[in-house]
Order: C-alpha cells, then structure tokens, then sequence
C-alpha cells in the first residue's frame, strides 16, 4: 500500500508525554502507533512533540514505528546488508550526505513505482520483472557515485603511474559542498515537479 495524496495542509499535532502515551490533538484522542503508521500510509501529515519539553521527537517516532513494522512476521522491507551500511555511515565524512540521497532515491521510486506495478503479474505462474527496479537503482547509484567523487582527490585511471605520497584529507570547501547540495535540491525539485505533474 502506498501513501495517498492530500492537499497541502498544516500537519497535525501529536504530543507524547511521559507516561509514552500519544495524543491527536486534532481528534482530541489518545492514539497509538499502529494508528500513526495508518495515517502515514494515508498521506496524512503530522509532527510529534514531546509534552513537557516542546522538542519535536518527530524522527524518533517514525524510527519507533518501523522498528514495530520490521518485527512484524513477513514484512521485512530493510535488509540486513543495507542495515550494516547504513549503521556503517554514522560518524563518517558522508554521513551529512546520507540522508539527502536516500531521501532522493525514496522520491525517486516513488515517482516511478506506477511503471513498476505494470510490471507486476497479472495472476499466478508469471514473474515479476525487475528490470525497472534494476535501472532505477542503477541511476540512483550512479548520482551518488558522481557525488562522492566531488571529494575525491584523483579519480581512477588519472594523475600519475606512482602513487602520490600520503597526505592528510583536505575537507571539501565550501564550494563544492554548495555546489552538491544545489544540485541534489534541484534533483528534489524535478522529482516533486513529476510527483505534481502525474497526479
């Protein structure tokens, strides 16, 4: 099931307080996290506080639910590799750029999961092609090599036959990291331009 979707509106606000219980302060109802998975794969959009300090403890909320999803039996979307790198990032010199490209590639599958049902099998004894999957991951992959080659020194097959002595690595300037993040917002702007456009 994928997510509907709704008119722009203000999210609505949910408070969570020490006790752990939620609160839909738009039905003035206590909810759970079974119904803000619901209201996610409805469209709808919401932002959780935390009742006695105001922090918004949205990201953690939504982590908490996919941990809940994950556990269920035959619902496993995160596989155990992507797990081991993703964890595998934190701490590191591109973990600022993590979360832009997965948020890309998201959209991006997103855009595309209609050509991707038509490949689904239309009643038993046919396959599901993946070329369509493969193609994608193949674009989204080479985006995010052409990005992380922004920061490397030489790329393969170029400089000199001997390798140049060992050096300390220099931080990207702040050109280049401008010059990445003004294009991965103009790569969000034409994923959310098709998104609009194929309503």
């Amino acid at each position: 099931m994928t997510a509907k979707e709704h008119p722009a509106q203000s999210p609505v606000i949910i408070k969570k307080y020490a006790n752990r219980r939620l609160y839909n302060t738009s039905t003035s109802a206590y909810v759970t996290l079974e119904n803000l998975s619901m209201m996610v794969r409805e469209g709808q959009e919401f932002v959780v506080y935390d009742a006695k300090t105001s922090e918004d403890i949205t990201r953690s909320v939504l982590t908490q639910i996919i941990v809940e999803e994950e556990q269920k039996g035959g619902q496993n979307l995160l596989p155990i590799g992507f797990l081991r790198q993703l964890i595998g990032f934190y701490g590191g010199n591109m973990q600022w750029m993590v979360p832009r490209y997965l948020d890309y590639a998201m959209k991006a599958f997103t855009v595309n999961q209609e050509q991707l049902k038509q490949n689904m099998p239309a009643g038993l004894g046919q396959f599901f092609s993946l070329a369509p999957l493969e193609e994608m991951s193949k674009q989204n992959i080479a985006i995010f090599e052409r990005a992380m080659r922004m920061f490397t020194p030489f790329a393969e097959g170029e400089g000199s036959a001997e390798p140049a002595p060992p050096t300390a690595a220099e931080p990207p300037s702040n050109t280049a990291l401008k010059s990445l993040t003004d294009r991965l917002d103009a790569l969000q702007a034409q994923l959310d331009s098709l998104r609009t456009t194929g309503k």
